[in-house]
């Protein structure tokens, strides 16, 4: 009873210490950030506008719509972790929704695997994700906890212009059977 006594006083004693080392409490609210603007002046610096996930979309939507699913596991019974399809072609303004079909899923565009002058996407795991694909050119994206299983995909935007990144994203190294399972969709893709 001692023993247990003195363990659970330990465990509190840690606790308001980890918390006071926090500095701050939590009852009050974190200052405001201090104000960097002068009106009508935007001070986003080209690195914070290439890297910030598209809120909204860099070209206007046609009103295409292309589906891929985040799944477990393949219906076909072909693999585990996968968007199904990995592999599409689509047109400058159509709209590529990521649905979340099975828990623990997520999308995101790969750095080095997106065209020039367009900006990438990261979506939350189990949310839907909405990606306006801006240029012609190739945009790999992965789910990001199941990347090295090879849950990859990769969508051809076609165009003028098409090929221009294609180079550029076969050669990015990717983990695990991630760079195995690329080297077969851009071989399906005959690129």
């Amino acid at each position: 009873m001692k023993t247990s006594r003195a363990l659970i006083g330990s465990a509190a004693i840690a606790a308001l210490m980890a918390t006071a080392a926090c500095g701050s409490r939590a009852d009050e609210e974190p200052p405001a950030p201090a104000p960097t603007e002068e009106a009508g002046e935007d001070t986003a610096t080209e690195e914070d506008t290439a890297s910030a996930p598209a809120t909204e979309p860099e070209v206007e939507p046609n009103g295409t719509v292309i589906e891929i699913q985040m799944l477990t596991r393949d219906p076909d019974g072909s693999g585990l972790q996968v968007f199904k399809p990995d592999l599409i072609r689509a047109q400058v303004g159509d709209t590529i929704r990521f649905v979340p079909t099975d828990p623990t899923h997520q999308s995101s565009s790969i750095e080095g695997m997106v065209p020039d002058g367009a900006r990438g996407w990261e979506g939350e795991i189990n949310e839907a994700v909405e990606y306006v694909v801006p240029l012609p050119g190739v945009y790999g994206y992965q789910c990001v906890p199941h990347y090295a299983a090879g849950m990859v995909g990769l969508i051809i935007v076609e165009g003028d212009g098409q090929d221009s990144n294609v180079e550029a994203a076969k050669a990015v190294s990717h983990p695990g059977n991630a760079g195995r399972k690329f080297e077969a969709i851009f071989e399906e893709a005959g690129l």
